[in-house]
């Protein structure tokens, strides 16, 4: 399957820019989310390299941030980069457990593949690396259980629709899971 971040762009800003006055911008070394004002008349959601997977991270993001934090730059979450201590580790994980559910399930959506995100390369890494994608798992199946936030189950449907993935979804989660978190998984199973 071709994943082209200029298909995310069209179809985020066909589906948000009238609605939430956002569109998805792709930038250079650092994502940023730049809130209407202070970016013109429109909020941008600013992703990474135009890689594709900081694209769905970031619309992650944004479609579990309230109306307040959208006023905010960068939502108004403090970010500490790579090199964190473990206590900074623990509070990054904290704040990424729902976004990254979120993006895993967009991945699927699209067909894509979804890489957990500790965000921490010089630093200790993850404060637990199978808790953390326990945590990821159980939030995902959560939102496929009970529905995902309005915004992003609306992309995730346009995602499916885009994807032609409807009819495979289960099946493919199922594989992802398996691959993502392999020992719990392989826990479930027994």
């Amino acid at each position: 399957m071709n994943h082209r971040t200029n298909d995310l762009i069209m179809l985020f800003n066909d589906l948000f820019r009238e609605a939430f006055g956002t569109v998805l911008v792709k930038g250079g070394a650092e994502p940023e989310y730049l809130p209407a004002g202070s970016a013109g008349k429109l909020a941008q959601i600013v992703f990474a390299h135009g890689y594709y997977a900081s694209a769905l991270h970031e619309i992650s993001h944004w479609c579990i941030a309230g109306e307040h934090r959208r006023t905010l730059h960068d939502y108004g979450y403090w970010y500490c980069p790579d090199g964190r201590t473990p206590a900074q580790q623990r509070a990054f994980e904290q704040v990424e457990v729902k976004p990254q559910a979120i993006e895993w399930l967009f991945s699927v959506a699209a067909g894509a593949r979804f890489h957990i995100s500790l965000d921490n390369l010089t630093g200790n890494g993850a404060s637990d690396d199978a808790d953390f994608r326990r945590r990821v798992l159980e939030q995902a199946e959560d939102y496929l259980a009970r529905g995902l936030p309005e915004r992003a189950q609306s992309f995730f449907d346009t995602l499916q629709s885009f994807y032609g993935t409807g009819s495979t979804f289960d099946k493919a989660w199922r594989e992802d899971v398996t691959r993502v978190v392999p020992l719990f998984s392989e826990k479930r199973t027994l």
